[in-house]
């Protein structure tokens, strides 16, 4: 699972971005990377292959600064995990871009590019998104409009920053199909792919959604819609303690993860025992009538997901009496499904952009659920 943190503010921002970085390392990665806009609006570049650590070894030796950057960590899809291939790509040493998930139509649009005369250092699909951005900025289209015109040519899931040097204290967003949040402020905004990137300078959050771009300066935060109009989001403040998204002294996540189940598990039940109610604000004002038709519950999941889903079978069963049936989410999707009336469709992602669980629930949403 790859990760992404920016940052668009009035102080530098490198410790920032590296600190959001190891907050994500918890999504497991091959490679991560660094890009920062400097005072002589210069795009100054890290990318290692391995762990974090090896990137702060790069920036500790030859160390780059700047008040607007971008950074990722990075799990191969296209191309060999490599320096080369890490994230961020740039283009005309002027763009820098980041980018999760997976551009179905790359082919296509880098034998396009390549016959235009770019040169395509590595194999991802990525490298093809910020030339056609390069492209666009060179017929004088802002980095916005530029975004806007990159993404509906693009088929496939994404989150996306990008950043430019001849504009250095802007960074712009766009997400389909991966998520992507707005981190608020004062005096800086920041983007990422995981809250928990951002809980060391904000608890303040804005979640994109489907088909949303986003343009963040130090002191302004737009966003748009798919079709270009300006729209107010919601911000969210997050009450969760800073610690929670910390290691603590636990070596990895994982381990902390497995001793915090008891806790956590108490935590939740407690909640739900003392509302006695349908929490609208967790599950939306309209989801009391929608539980009443409930006669079934399918549950589609990948990885750990799936353990949780098998694990939370059970209780439903058991406890609430309702029949429960768990699926693997990439044999869900491809198979004819006899479903019967009332199946309430759960989800499950720990990162919320499992490809094969999110195609399960698009392919859901268009049938019978």
């Amino acid at each position: 699972m790859c990760g992404i943190v920016a940052a668009a503010a009035r102080r530098e921002v490198s410790e920032i971005l590296l600190e959001g970085l190891r907050r994500l390392e918890y999504r497991g990665y091959d490679s991560a990377g660094m890009a920062l806009i400097d005072n002589e609006h210069h795009l100054q570049l890290h990318k290692k292959q391995g762990k974090v650590s090896e990137l702060e070894k790069a920036q500790a030796l030859q160390p780059y600064f700047g008040c607007t950057g971008i950074a990722h960590t990075r799990w191969a899809t296209h191309g060999e995990p490599s320096g080369v291939n890490a994230h961020p790509h740039i283009s005309g040493q002027r763009i820098a871009l980041v980018h999760n998930g997976i551009i179905e139509n790359h082919l296509v649009l880098r034998e396009e590019l390549v016959a235009a005369g770019y040169e395509i250092a590595s194999a991802t699909d990525t490298e093809v998104v910020v030339h056609l951005l390069h492209r666009e900025l060179e017929n004088d289209a802002s980095l916005l409009e530029a975004m806007r015109a990159v993404v509906r040519r693009l088929d496939g899931a994404y989150a996306l920053a990008a950043v430019d040097a001849e504009h250095p204290d802007e960074v712009v967003g766009a997400r389909k199909g991966s998520p992507l949040v707005v981190g608020v402020g004062i005096g800086e905004n920041f983007l990422a792919s995981d809250q928990m990137a951002l809980r060391q300078v904000t608890d303040r959050f804005i979640y994109l959604e489907e088909g949303d771009l986003v343009r963040i300066t130090p002191s302004t935060l737009d966003v748009y819609d798919v079709d270009g109009a300006p729209v107010q989001r919601s911000k969210t403040q997050i009450e969760e303690p800073v610690e929670a998204t910390d290691k603590g002294d636990f070596d990895h996540f994982m381990i902390k993860e497995i001793y915090e189940q008891p806790k956590a598990l108490a935590a939740t039940f407690a909640a739900a025992a003392a509302e006695r109610e349908v929490n609208d604000a967790a599950f939306g004002a309209e989801a009391g009538k929608l539980f009443d038709q409930v006669q079934s519950v399918q549950i589609v999941a990948c990885g750990t997901s799936y353990h949780a889903g098998l694990v939370a079978r059970y209780w439903l069963e058991e406890v609430a009496g309702v029949a429960c049936e768990v699926e693997v989410a990439s044999e869900f999707r491809y198979r004819k499904r006899v479903q019967h009336e009332g199946t309430l469709l759960v989800a499950i992602s720990q990162s919320g952009e499992t490809a094969d669980t999110l195609a399960a629930l698009r392919n859901a949403s268009e049938g019978e659920f």
